[in-house]
């Protein structure tokens, strides 16, 4: 393996060994459905201070603190890409709530948690105290994903993360100037100056930034294929413009520049947001890999029990004060309010300012500014940990997660697919049959299936619908060339192998679709027309459960003509099978089966 010359791996290896850590631990996440942050910490505590194989430090030198600064910038602009004002509704008054009174309360909490339990001066305790406003969308994200909370709650600790990390950042700027006044010379009116004088300008500049590229991609000044490089330069000259002019103010600036474009109904808004979400897991990946394989030994053995007492008093007394007191009296259900009091989780933006700042207060005489990164790493890594593995049995035992078990979104009403829900409801799963056609959606309404009205792929249907009840999608319209935009457009957010679409009638030559366009296909393989005429012809679905005394090959013999649709699992997955492949017939699991109607049966 290669190495440099002061004992670390040589940064191209370097590069590869993080970005295979972060990738990988990513999918193992996925794969055992895990927080993918604890496996990512977990990786980089034993690459770097217990094995000792990996010294960010080394390995980068003085290129590692702008690396990890600009891939935070990054990831805060794409955290803003993704915040839309017609997205916060009836919660924005709880968003303004926890911005406006939740952040100055949680500075007050975490100073004097820092002064009196940690053990901090004042001053340090002040600076550090406004840098643990922020909450980490670079945690919040993924956390989200897995637990599946209902629209409000989310969009609450959503835009609340992304809000106070620059708002956070900045509070640690105004901390610092004030005590650097309190330390030198310096003027009071010159802090201030400085101060307000960097913010303003940060937030013309995120805001013109965002207006320009807005109206060049608009006007079409800018190929397609230019438009997201163009994005990533753009970011990064923001970001820097603004960070000489106040340090940190340059994530208030990239922050409101995606807050910007967001908003302004870009043609091309769907593609550029997908770009950066694949972006922002890699570089999410790879700090969080860094700066916990940055730690030391010594300094991991530095952190006593006043380390332990102090995140304790701020996971469960500051923060859960803070925003208690932000939501008092509030519209916020107080089920919610619970839920964001006990849910804080820090993240990269913490760990890196922490260090930056305490560096600083350091170099001007206050010595235990050096305790900063040490304590922010201990929080960081405490708060990961404890809500990843608690924020979905909490959610759901307050009943704010959109579903105890993933449904399923059937996209096209008629018998065939009615009954294809009836049957899927059998297993407890929510379904819902969607169809822009409201004289289609009579069969399902007289049948008790939830519907939807109108496009699937509409706005609306975001904003009304919780998507994220629904882990599988079925198109199954008679309008091929719908089923295949739907299953094109639905899989980067369900996932492509999530994502299914009835078999399509075949054409010549002139008017096929694209066979790398649309979604995979179901196992009964037979078009629109073909499965309504089934069910003409007497045809049904059943829900048939295997077991020892009755095997998948017994089920084969009685019913050589029917098809196998889907497969239940022992433990609750549900997996829609395609033409090619066969069921794993394990005992207990439910099969649900499309064939001929039989006299004497058992459903189950």
């Amino acid at each position: 393996m290669a190495v440099s010359g002061s004992g670390g791996l040589d940064p191209v290896t370097a590069i590869a060994l993080v970005g295979a850590l972060g990738i990988g631990s990513q999918w193992l996440a996925w794969r055992l459905r895990m927080p993918a942050i604890v496996l990512m910490l977990a990786a980089g505590l034993i690459v770097g201070p217990g094995l000792g194989l990996l010294d960010p430090s080394e390995s980068f030198g003085d290129l590692l603190q702008p690396i990890v600064s600009i891939a935070v910038a990054i990831i805060l602009f794409e955290g803003g890409l993704s915040l839309k004002f017609h997205e916060l509704k009836d919660a924005a008054k709880g968003v303004r709530r926890l911005v406006i009174v939740g952040a100055p309360l949680g500075w007050l909490a975490s100073a004097l948690a820092l002064h009196y339990v940690a053990g901090l001066s004042w001053s340090t305790s002040a600076v550090f105290g406004g840098i643990m406003i922020v909450t980490g969308p670079t945690v919040i994200a993924p956390l989200l994903r897995q637990a599946r909370l209902r629209r409000r709650p989310a969009a609450l600790l959503n835009w609340e993360a992304i809000v106070n990390d620059p708002v956070g950042a900045l509070a640690a700027v105004l901390a610092f100037e004030v005590v650097l006044v309190l330390q030198t010379a310096t003027g009071v009116g010159d802090a201030v100056w400085q101060l307000a004088v960097g913010i303003i300008s940060a937030s013309i500049i995120g805001v013109v930034a965002g207006w320009g590229l807005a109206r060049a991609f608009s006007r079409g000044h800018v190929p397609e294929y230019m438009k997201v490089p163009l994005l990533f330069v753009g970011v990064i000259a923001v970001f820097t413009a603004s960070d000489r002019i106040l340090h940190e103010a340059g994530l208030l600036a990239v922050t409101l520049m995606g807050l910007f474009i967001a908003n302004v109904e870009l043609p091309s808004y769907t593609e550029l947001r997908r770009f950066k979400e694949q972006a922002t897991v890699m570089l999410v990946s790879g700090v969080f890999i860094l700066l916990a394989a940055n730690m030391d030994r010594e300094t991991l053995m530095s952190l006593d029990v006043n380390a332990l007492l102090f995140v304790l008093a701020v996971v469960f007394i500051a923060r859960p004060v803070a925003v208690l007191l932000s939501l008092a009296f509030s519209d916020v259900p107080k089920a919610e309010r619970f839920l964001i009091a006990f849910t804080g989780p820090r993240g990269v933006v913490l760990v890196a300012v922490a260090g930056l700042f305490g560096q600083r207060l350091a170099a001007v005489g206050i010595q235990d500014g050096a305790q900063m990164g040490p304590l922010a790493f201990a929080l960081v890594a405490a708060s990961v940990v404890l809500h990843g593995f608690t924020l979905s049995p909490v959610a759901r035992f307050l009943g704010l997660t959109a579903a105890d078990r993933p449904g399923v979104l059937i996209v096209g009403s008629s018998t065939w697919s009615v009954q294809l829900a009836k049957a899927l409801e059998k297993l407890d799963l929510p379904v819902i049959v969607s169809d822009p056609n409201h004289a289609h959606l009579r069969t399902a309404r007289e049948a008790g299936v939830e519907v939807f009205f109108g496009d699937i792929l509409s706005e609306v249907a975001e904003d009304r619908l919780e998507l994220v009840r629904y882990e599988q999608v079925i198109a199954a319209t008679d309008n091929d060339a719908y089923n295949t935009l739907v299953a094109t457009d639905l899989g980067p957010e369900f996932g492509r192998d999530k994502v299914h679409q009835i078999k399509r009638v075949k054409h010549g030559a002139r008017y096929a679709l694209p066979a790398t366009l649309g979604g995979r296909p179901l196992g009964v393989d037979e078009t629109y027309f073909d499965l309504n005429e089934r069910i003409r012809n007497g045809w049904e679905f059943r829900v048939t459960k295997l077991s020892e005394e009755f095997t998948l090959e017994d089920w084969r013999a009685i019913n050589p003509d029917s098809v196998i649709i889907a497969e239940f699992g022992n433990q609750g997955a549900l997996r829609f099978l395609e033409p090619d492949m066969k069921p794993q017939g394990t005992n207990s699991a439910q099969l649900v089966v499309f064939g001929p109607q039989r006299e004497e049966r058992k459903d189950v």
